[in-house]
């Protein structure tokens, strides 16, 4: 009896099964059978939402055998897979302007949208939450100094530093940094978690559980899958993009970026909305923290490596500052380690806004 029940699937995962399968058939129906570049970009963005829905779904399924910060990284960087995957297609199509902005573009909407409905959700729903003082402290410290490392290159180019006429070279040195601070951290990440914190996991767990080899064999299938509709993603984004009038910045910073972040937009606001604050906090900061250390040098190295569009890590000023403005303010509302829904909403706003100035370009 056991046994049947760790392998078998409640309401909310038959749900999400059932609409990644769709979402998927339909999705590569209209990639090779036509229907128009707009019904294919939309069917092929739900499907990576979706999967990115299952990827979560099988890492929270193998949460409590690896530990509350293991479970977190874990959970960020698998996340961040479809984002990596439409990265790649859309450098390979050329769409460096697009990469970029869906860079920065999933910073943001982790630490301004997706962070901001965390505190609306949860705060309407239980007040003031709690969110680990000690331990938002030091993500929000880490988060700090990576972004920061991440736009030295930014920089250098807009004081017409030497370094500025050597951005690719200089972009490849400060990747390579960058991963190795990441493997540096990590051991302390995967050691990281406070006793509320595996508390919440524990009671996030919800049976029936799924067995060991179903939830890797499902998070196996979903990322190779996920491989594919990134692809489609990318081949409808370029006439979809033109069809409705839509700038290539505008499109990676919130379109590509919204789309990549399924798990965190989802995750984050039922745990919220369950009280789990801090569980849900390390969710959805865990994955711009590994963008910054992880998804942008590995992109710049890996473009590099197979010859697609360079990549570097010099973006606009515009993207730059947008990107500072959001880190500066997420550091200053969680170091207290509380939150409220009136935080949430000026997050949320902050986010309308940085995305309204980009519609243009």
């Amino acid at each position: 009896m056991a046994d049947i029940r760790t392998s078998s699937f409640n309401r909310s995962d038959r749900i999400i099964l059932g609409g990644s399968a769709a979402a998927v058939v339909l999705a590569g129906a209209t990639r090779y059978l036509g229907g128009g570049s707009v019904l294919a970009f939309v069917c092929s963005a739900l499907a990576v939402t979706l999967l990115a829905a299952l990827v979560g779904r099988s890492v929270e399924q193998l949460g409590d055998r690896f530990g509350p910060g293991a479970t977190g990284v874990l959970q960020s960087a698998l996340g961040n897979l479809p984002e990596l995957f439409i990265a790649l297609f859309a450098l390979k199509a050329g769409l460096v302007v697009v990469v970029q902005a869906a860079l920065i573009g999933s910073i943001l909407a982790n630490l301004l949208l997706v962070l901001g409905l965390c505190f609306v959700v949860g705060g309407l729903k239980h007040g003031t939450q709690k969110l680990g003082s000690e331990r938002a402290r030091g993500i929000t410290v880490l988060m700090l100094l990576s972004v920061s490392a991440l736009l030295l290159p930014s920089m250098a180019s807009y004081v017409h530093a030497p370094a500025a006429a050597h951005e690719g070279r200089l972009s490849l040195i400060v990747s390579i940094i960058l991963l190795l601070l990441f493997c540096l951290t990590l051991p302390a990440s995967l050691k990281r978690g406070s006793s509320r914190l595996s508390t919440e996991m524990t009671s996030h767990q919800d049976a029936p559980r799924w067995s060991l080899v179903l939830a890797v064999s499902l998070l196996a299938v979903a990322a190779l899958t996920a491989a594919f509709v990134s692809d489609w993603f990318v081949h409808a984004l370029e006439p979809a993009m033109a069809a409705l009038h839509i700038s290539d910045a505008f499109a990676g910073l919130v379109i590509v970026a919204i789309a990549g972040n399924a798990i965190e937009n989802v995750v984050g606001m039922q745990l919220a909305a369950r009280n789990q604050s801090e569980y849900a906090f390390s969710v959805v900061v865990n994955s711009p923290l590994q963008i910054a250390l992880v998804l942008a040098p590995l992109l710049v190295i890996l473009s590099q490596l197979f010859g697609l569009a360079p990549l570097t890590l010099v973006f606009t000023p515009m993207l730059v500052v947008s990107v500072t403005v959001a880190v500066l303010i997420t550091a200053f509302i969680t170091v207290d380690g509380e939150s409220n829904w009136i935080e949430g909403i000026a997050l949320i706003a902050v986010y309308a806004i940085i995305a309204t100035a980009f519609w243009w370009g």
